[in-house]
């Protein structure tokens, strides 16, 4: 009677055992976009199952006491039994039986069930699993009070540090795309839009050497040609000195005056149709210049350092690039930055930036202390290298072709793998 009673005790307590086991593995590693998606159309169990997992201390602390409380009581009851039906021997018995079964049917089991259907099992004992929560909250937060002031004792101070909001969205995606559910270009387009706040506009805009700009005080005609000459359909207009910038020439703007003239080109006044140039720190974030853009519903502004200094130019498609890639369309300039060779190098200029390469490549170069290639290569030398001289960091060659004064014109980037099976072909 004694071992009938046994068995249906284990039988039960494995059952307990499975579900806190299973119900803390799916409702941690269940969806929340899923769960929160369910819970907007209306689903109860997804609602409930949203606040277990949003306090997963708390959700974890009482499903281990439960899984604790049930593993620990069925073993002593199981070894008493067996002592009294098999002898002293009963214990080493009881102790095989019990970590056999509880590990099988009372861990792996429900674990691995729990982790294949996550959201489908986290609906199903939600409701369950918040009536335990509820009921061991009061021991858990004392527990968790004495171990916590128990760690201070010893000088040891417990903060959780939260992911935030973009950091776990960047890490799904990242996930997906490497399980194949996420395209490479799709990754780089949500990862473009929630690295907006972190990149300042210093590092997109177009420098002040690859500005098109305008002198107000040509002739008309002169002026009128090389803003038709310009692929651009706005662009600074200056009187004096080129950092003397009055206004931006909007190319409609010029053939409205054009027409309103009509068509005498002499009696043009382009410094009079300008619009007013807009001046920002280069501090200011994508994210906050695209805001400034959709407020003030204009597409280009002048960027300045500190000393109101012009640095360049920065556009509503230098931002929208950031997220989608290259924008290029039938009047762009073709400007090849980055060449392909055969031995799987890259003939690189300068003033390509670090962020379109690593998304060109797929590499992961760091850009947090320079924006261009040739400013990384200047920033690991700690000198501006002559040409010729090379240089190998972060997994890559580089190699200075052509310095121009003290600008780093043209290099040539060889990853170390490329280069490593090339002398060995040899």
């Amino acid at each position: 009677m004694s071992l009938t009673l046994a068995a249906i005790v284990i039988f039960f307590s494995l059952i307990a055992a499975a579900f806190f086991a299973g119900a803390e593995t799916s409702l941690t590693a269940s969806s929340r976009a899923r769960l929160q998606a369910l819970e907007t159309s209306g689903d109860v169990r997804a609602a409930l199952a949203n606040r277990l997992a949003a306090n997963k201390g708390r959700l974890i602390s009482a499903m281990l006491l439960g899984g604790q409380l049930v593993t620990i009581a069925s073993t002593a009851y199981t070894t008493s039994v067996f002592v009294e039906a098999f002898g002293p021997h009963g214990e080493l018995e009881a102790t095989i039986v019990m970590t056999l079964l509880i590990v099988v049917f009372g861990e792996v089991l429900p674990k691995t069930v729990a982790i294949a259907y996550p959201d489908r099992v986290a609906l199903v004992i939600a409701p369950i699993v918040n009536f335990f929560v509820t009921v061991f909250g009061p021991v858990v937060r004392a527990v968790e009070i004495f171990v916590r002031a128990l760690l201070k004792l010893f000088g040891f101070e417990i903060g959780e540090r939260e992911l935030s909001g973009a950091e776990e969205l960047r890490g799904a995606v990242d996930l997906l795309h490497r399980e194949g559910e996420v395209a490479r270009d799709q990754r780089d387009m949500f990862g473009g839009l929630l690295e907006l706040e972190d990149v300042p506009v210093a590092d997109v805009m177009i420098h002040r050497t690859k500005m098109r700009t305008l002198d107000a005080d040509l002739p008309p005609a002169e002026l009128v040609r090389e803003a038709l000459a310009s692929p651009y359909t706005r662009m600074p207009l200056w009187r004096g000195d080129p950092d003397n910038i009055i206004g931006i020439l909007h190319i409609k703007d010029l053939f409205r005056a054009y027409a309103a003239a009509g068509g005498e080109v002499a009696k043009l006044r382009p410094a009079d149709i300008a619009l007013d140039a807009w001046f920002i720190p280069d501090a200011t974030s994508c994210r906050d210049q695209l805001q400034a853009f959709l407020r003030r519903k204009t597409h280009s502004a002048l960027v300045v350092d500190e000393y109101g200094v012009v640095l360049g130019l920065i556009t509503l498609e230098d931002i929208i690039e950031e997220i989608v890639g290259d924008i290029t369309d039938e009047h762009d300039v073709a400007m090849q930055g980055v060449r392909q060779q055969l031995d799987g190098s890259l003939i690189v200029d300068g003033g390509v930036t670090i962020r379109d390469l690593n998304r060109l490549m797929d590499w992961d170069l760091p850009d947090e202390e320079a924006a261009t290639v040739a400013g990384l290569v200047i920033h690991e030398a700690r000198t501006i290298p002559e040409a010729r001289q090379a240089f190998v960091f972060h997994g890559f060659r580089f190699e200075v072709l052509r310095r121009q004064k003290n600008r780093l014109a043209v290099l040539r980037i060889t990853p170390m793998e490329v280069k490593g099976k090339t002398k060995a072909a040899r």
